[in-house]
């Protein structure tokens, strides 16, 4: 006889976790009207390392605009793409990843076309992804889970990562894949993709406010009461 262990208790951190973020941020969601597709947001992921997100919008569309389609973006020298690409804080390393990503889509798919990752299991799709230059877990996660797909996959940045690791929800030192890997399965199950979406971003305004990378604000942290980090430093 299999024994029911119940949720793991994580989940329900995670639950209170949404909870205390909205009550102390409000909601933060991404209206579907804003959903781009996941070529744009493969786009703007591979050119931007270290970039704030609004210049790396604008550059984004800036390259859209000025060359019609990414098949043309692809077939353009590095050079030029990195003049395009000033407004990212690594433009020639953007302008190479850039280049190599679309030109391997190009060379397998016959244009830059990510259509057919709908029809892929997630972890399926994530790997397709995770092969192309310039593509890791966290710009995988952010083409399924933030564009128009709108798939079931966490997007984890520096901040969202720091988070869990003080919280005790992931192991210590985990990289970006680990922490995707631990949080997946104990992502509460009625979370729909946009709930996901909001947490991640959340999560991200509680880095950039309170829990910093130095001298974190746990006195007036909304996740203190289950954050072990907290409630040390309260000690």
């Amino acid at each position: 006889m299999q024994l029911d262990l119940g949720s793991d208790p994580r989940t329900d951190i995670l639950r209170r976790l949404q909870s205390a973020l909205i009550a102390a941020f409000g909601r933060i969601v991404r209206p579907n009207d804003k959903r781009r597709v996941p070529e744009w947001v493969l786009v703007h992921g591979v050119i931007g390392a270290q970039t704030k997100t609004a210049a790396s919008n604008a550059s984004t569309d800036a390259l859209l605009e000025e060359f019609g389609t990414w098949e043309a973006v692809a077939d353009v020298c590095v050079d030029e793409l990195e003049a395009r690409l000033q407004r990212q804080t690594f433009p020639s390393v953007a302008a190479q990843r850039l280049k190599q990503c679309l030109k391997a889509i190009k060379d397998e798919r016959g244009s830059v076309d990510l259509s057919h990752l709908s029809n892929l299991d997630l972890r399926e799709a994530m790997a397709w992804l995770e092969t192309l230059p310039g593509v890791a877990r966290k710009n995988a996660a952010g083409v399924m889970n933030t564009s128009t797909f709108g798939r079931k996959a966490m997007v984890i940045d520096g901040h969202h990562r720091r988070i869990m690791q003080r919280m005790n929800i992931v192991p210590a030192k985990a990289d970006t894949a680990k922490t995707y890997e631990a949080l997946m399965p104990i992502v509460p199950p009625e979370w729909s993709a946009a709930d996901m979406d909001e947490h991640h971003l959340l999560l991200k305004k509680l880095g950039q406010t309170y829990c910093r990378p130095r001298a974190p604000q746990c006195g007036q942290c909304p996740a203190r009461e289950d954050c072990d980090t907290g409630q040390g430093r309260a000690g």
